[in-house]
C-alpha cells in the first residue's frame, strides 16, 4: 500500500474517531432534580436556572421536582431506601448526608470542586457540612440564622417600642406579657413537624452551655443530658407556661406558622432567613408582614454561651451517586455569582462576590453580619447529629411542648438515643 493510500485511511480513522467522540460528548442526558422551594417567583427562579443551563447545554434535559419541606423528606426518605437517590438534590449537610456518603447513595465531587469553584464560598464553614473525610458530597447555595422575626405595627400597637426588640431573655420574658396584655398573640409556631420548636431547644441548650456543652456531649465525654439540656427544658417550660403560642399549635404544620405570622394573627416567629419569603408565601394577602423586623435570641444571665453564638444553616444541593457529570456542571452553574444575585430575594448567599447584594436588605444583611461574625455557628442538631438523633431531639422536644415530659426525661430521652448511636 503506498504511502499516500496509508495517510488518506489514517485521516478517515482519526475523522471517525472524533466523529465518535463527539456523538458521544452530545449524548442526551437526563438530570433528575428534587428541590423545595414552592412559592411560585422562587419555582419560577430555579426554572430560569435550568432552562439557561439546558439553552446551552442542548443534550441536557432537567426534570424537576418541587415538593414542600416534610414531603420532600418523606419522598427522599423512601428512594434512598430504595438505593435511587436523585442526581441533585436538597441537602442540608451534616451527619444525614454523611450517612448518604457512607451507604454510597451519593458522589464526591471534591475533584471538580478543588479550586476557583470551591474558594468562591465566603462560608466555608457551611461547605464543610458538606464533606467528610476530604470528600463533598455537595455545596450549600442559602446560608443564614434563626432568629426572631417580628411584626412592627402589633408591637408599636401593643405600646412597644418597634426600634428596640428585646435583647435579654427577661426583656423577652416581658414582651411576651406585653403582647398578651393588649390581646395580641405573642409567638407563631406549628408543632407538628417539630423542627420549629427544636430551635428554640436549641437556642436554650446554646445560651446556657455554650458550644463546650454540644461538643461535649457529642463526642461523648458529656451527656445531652447534662444541666444545660435540662435546663433548656426548664425554659421551655417556662415559655409554655406563658401560653404565648397561637391556639392550636402542636396541630399546626410549618406553612400553617407562616401563614399565622403573615396574616398579623402574631407578633413573633422564631425562624430562619427563609421566613420573610414564607409569610408572604402562604399570608391570606399574599404580602406577608409589611413592617418587618428581626433581632437576635435573647442572651441569657450567667448563661456560658456567648450571646453572638447562633444557631443556623441553609440549603444546598447534594449529588446522586450516580448523577451524570452535566449535575456537577449544573451545580456550579446554580452557585456562580450572577445566579446568586438574582435569587437573593430569598436566600441569603454563599458565594463571597455575591454578598453585597444584600447591603440595602436591614434584615438579611443583620442576618449576613450574624453568620459571618459568630463565634460559634451551630447547624440544626436534627440536620448535624445522625438521624436518629435528630430525630430523638424533635420528639423529645415535643413532649415538652405538649408539656407530656419533664425538662429531665426528655434530655434523658435524648441521651440514651444519642449514647446508643454514638458509642
Amino acid at each position: 500500500m503506498s504511502i499516500q493510500k496509508k495517510s488518506v485511511i489514517l485521516i478517515l480513522l482519526v475523522a471517525l474517531v472524533m466523529s465518535f467522540s463527539l456523538a458521544s460528548a452530545q449524548e442526551d442526558v437526563i438530570i433528575n432534580w428534587w428541590h423545595i422551594s414552592t412559592a411560585e417567583n422562587e419555582v419560577a427562579y430555579w426554572q430560569g436556572l435550568a432552562d439557561a443551563f439546558t439553552a446551552d447545554h442542548p443534550n441536557v434535559t432537567i426534570e424537576i421536582t418541587n415538593l414542600e419541606n416534610n414531603a420532600f423528606k418523606e419522598r427522599l426518605t423512601t428512594v434512598m431506601q430504595a438505593g435511587e437517590p436523585p442526581d441533585l438534590f436538597q441537602s442540608w449537610g451534616g451527619a444525614v448526608l454523611w450517612n448518604f456518603a457512607d451507604n454510597g447513595l451519593v458522589r464526591n465531587i471534591a475533584p471538580e470542586l478543588e479550586g476557583e469553584w470551591k474558594d468562591s464560598f465566603a462560608a466555608q464553614a457551611a461547605l464543610n457540612l458538606y464533606s467528610q473525610n476530604g470528600e463533598y458530597y455537595g455545596v450549600p447555595w442559602d446560608w443564614g440564622a434563626v432568629g426572631m422575626f417580628y411584626n412592627k405595627d402589633l408591637f408599636e400597637q401593643a405600646g412597644l417600642d418597634p426600634e428596640a426588640p428585646p435583647e435579654t431573655w427577661e426583656e423577652f420574658v416581658m414582651t411576651v406579657q406585653t403582647l398578651q396584655d393588649a390581646g395580641i398573640t405573642p409567638i407563631a409556631l406549628g408543632e407538628s413537624e417539630k423542627w420549629p420548636g427544636h430551635f428554640w431547644w436549641v437556642y436554650f441548650a446554646l445560651r446556657l452551655g455554650g458550644e463546650q456543652a454540644f461538643l461535649d456531649a457529642y463526642n461523648r465525654t458529656g451527656s445531652f443530658a447534662g444541666e444545660p439540656f435540662v435546663q433548656a427544658g426548664e425554659y421551655i417550660q417556662q415559655l409554655v407556661e406563658m401560653d404565648p403560642f397561637n391556639e392550636g399549635f402542636l396541630g399546626l404544620t410549618w406553612p400553617e406558622q407562616a401563614a399565622v405570622f403573615g396574616n398579623g394573627e402574631a407578633a413573633m416567629t422564631l425562624m430562619g432567613q427563609w421566613a420573610p419569603a414564607s409569610a408572604i408565601q402562604y399570608s391570606e394577602s399574599g404580602e406577608g408582614v409589611t413592617n418587618l423586623g428581626f433581632f437576635p435570641f435573647p442572651a441569657i444571665e450567667g448563661g456560658a454561651g456567648d450571646p453572638a453564638d447562633v444557631l443556623g444553616g441553609g440549603n444546598g444541593f447534594a449529588v446522586g451517586a450516580d448523577a451524570p457529570d452535566e449535575t456537577v456542571d449544573f451545580l456550579r452553574f446554580i452557585t456562580n455569582a450572577e445566579n446568586q444575585r438574582a435569587g437573593a430575594f430569598f436566600m441569603v448567599p454563599t458565594v463571597e462576590e455575591a454578598q453585597d447584594v444584600l447591603a440595602d436588605d436591614p434584615i438579611m444583611s443583620t442576618i449576613l453580619e450574624m453568620r459571618n461574625n459568630a463565634p460559634y455557628f451551630q447547624l440544626y442538631y436534627d440536620q448535624f447529629l445522625p438521624p436518629a438523633v435528630g430525630a430523638a431531639v424533635n420528639d423529645a422536644v415535643e413532649t415538652l411542648f405538649a408539656g407530656v415530659a419533664s425538662p429531665e426525661e426528655a434530655a434523658q430521652a435524648i441521651e440514651e438515643t444519642t449514647s446508643f448511636e454514638l458509642e
